[in-house]
């Protein structure tokens, strides 16, 4: 078992893109969806090995605004899985002091899931433990957009940097420290375009459905060992 560590610095806060939920049901000839299940089981063991190392905030990348693209059956599938975490974890989340937020534009999900995601959030938002923060029908750019726009709306002619970061979805946190991706793909697919500017990037071939402490511990380490510039000399 993975004792619980010090590091020589650590991220406030993690962002995850849990990806190759559909490639490791593949690998095992089962639907797509049961791949998804095993994510939803990663994503709970990942809450609590975030909770273990004392990271205050995580976001994972639940549904982008390009996954609209995928089968009804599919997105449908998504939905239900979604909708049951909710009714499951409440008590869960409760009792393990954990705040759920989400981001992105839930307008077009089916009412009943905002309304089951809404009582989540409002159950848990005084609690004082890990954030986990749900990235939902989320992109970057559209953060970026959305944000310029409701600047533009109220009156603003010269928008500044603090006036971005104030009006984006995640004017709640500070930017992620550390992004994590797993499958093996190399690129941030439109995740926090902007609030990754100096985030550390950790690929891992890891499928999201084997990712576990141990895979997070490796991420942790690794970070500590990074020299974080942010553009200076050290």
């Amino acid at each position: 078992m993975i004792k619980n560590k010090s590091f020589s610095q650590q991220p406030k806060h993690i962002a995850i893109i849990m990806d190759g939920n559909g490639r490791w049901a593949q690998k095992r000839g089962l639907q797509r969806l049961e791949g998804h299940k095993a994510g939803i089981k990663a994503l709970e063991r990942t809450i609590d090995a975030l909770q273990k190392f004392n990271i205050r905030a995580a976001t994972f990348f639940a549904f982008s605004t390009e996954n609209w693209k995928r089968s009804k059956q599919e997105i449908d599938g998504l939905f239900d899985l979604v909708r049951l975490h909710c009714k499951q974890n409440e008590q869960s989340y409760i009792s393990k002091d954990i705040r759920v937020t989400s981001i992105g534009d839930l307008s077009k999900f089916p009412p009943d899931l905002v309304q089951s995601l809404e009582r989540l959030k409002e159950k848990t938002k005084n609690n004082d433990g890990l954030i986990v923060n749900l990235a939902l029908n989320y992109g970057g750019q559209d953060d970026v957009v959305r944000a310029v726009n409701k600047l533009l709306q109220s009156g603003k002619t010269k928008i500044t940097k603090r006036d971005l970061v104030q009006n984006l979805y995640t004017n709640f946190l500070p930017d992620p420290d550390l992004i994590i991706r797993t499958s093996g793909e190399k690129r941030l697919s439109n995740f926090l375009m902007f609030q990754s500017a100096y985030s550390e990037l950790y690929f891992t071939d890891t499928l999201w459905p084997d990712f576990d402490e141990k895979q997070l511990l490796q991420a942790l380490n690794d970070f500590a060992g990074r020299q974080r510039r942010y553009g200076g000399i050290k």
